[in-house]
């Protein structure tokens, strides 16, 4: 397994940004806690913010209560991965922060290609964090005047979350693309 530090971490995000990038899917755990690492992590999300760079980041697979530095960010996006019956997957990290800013996608034995042209069943949130990236990029394709905040509150339908809830609700890519067609409309 690759590693990095969040100071590596942060510096990726940096770079992804000055290339120009819109949307960023992160799916990584900070396996200990650097100080200062954590607070360049921070100053580079909240860049991200401040530049209109969506980040959307899987919030682990521990079962632990409480998400990371990085889904704890309030610019990010945190994705919980669902079962195919629609409950949240054991083993998703759960917190205020992903009940408040997150969504769920399935997250349960998603198939993918491995590098040897064969494929692979996957579970967690490192395999649901991608539907969301994909559902942004869709949406941001059909509404490309769609700001990222605006983007961001039509995934995570922020405004309809009660304070205490530390798990995502599932994904509505439908209802996320009319309320933005909304307020984009005549634009």
């Amino acid at each position: 397994m690759p590693t990095a530090t969040a100071a590596d971490l942060a510096q990726a995000i940096l770079e992804c940004i000055e290339s120009g990038a819109r949307l960023l899917n992160i799916s990584a755990a900070l396996a200990y806690s650097d100080p200062a690492g954590e607070r360049r992590l921070m100053q580079a999300l909240d860049l991200a913010s401040h530049r209109g760079v969506l980040v959307v980041a899987a919030a682990g697979n521990d079962g632990l209560v409480g998400g990371s530095a990085i889904t704890r960010h309030r610019w990010v996006v945190p994705v919980i991965a669902y079962t195919r019956r629609g409950r949240p997957l054991t083993g998703s990290s759960l917190g205020r922060s992903i009940g408040l800013n997150g969504v769920g996608a399935p997250g349960e034995d998603v198939v993918s290609l491995t590098p040897g042209g064969g494929t692979v069943a996957l579970s967690g949130t490192s395999a649901a964090a991608p539907f969301v990236t994909g559902a942004a990029a869709l949406l941001w394709s059909e509404i490309p005047t769609a700001s990222a905040a605006d983007l961001r509150l039509a995934l995570t339908r922020q405004l309809s979350r009660r304070p205490r809830q530390v798990s995502a609700p599932p994904m509505n890519v439908g209802q996320a693309y009319d309320w933005l067609r909304s307020q984009y409309e005549g634009r």
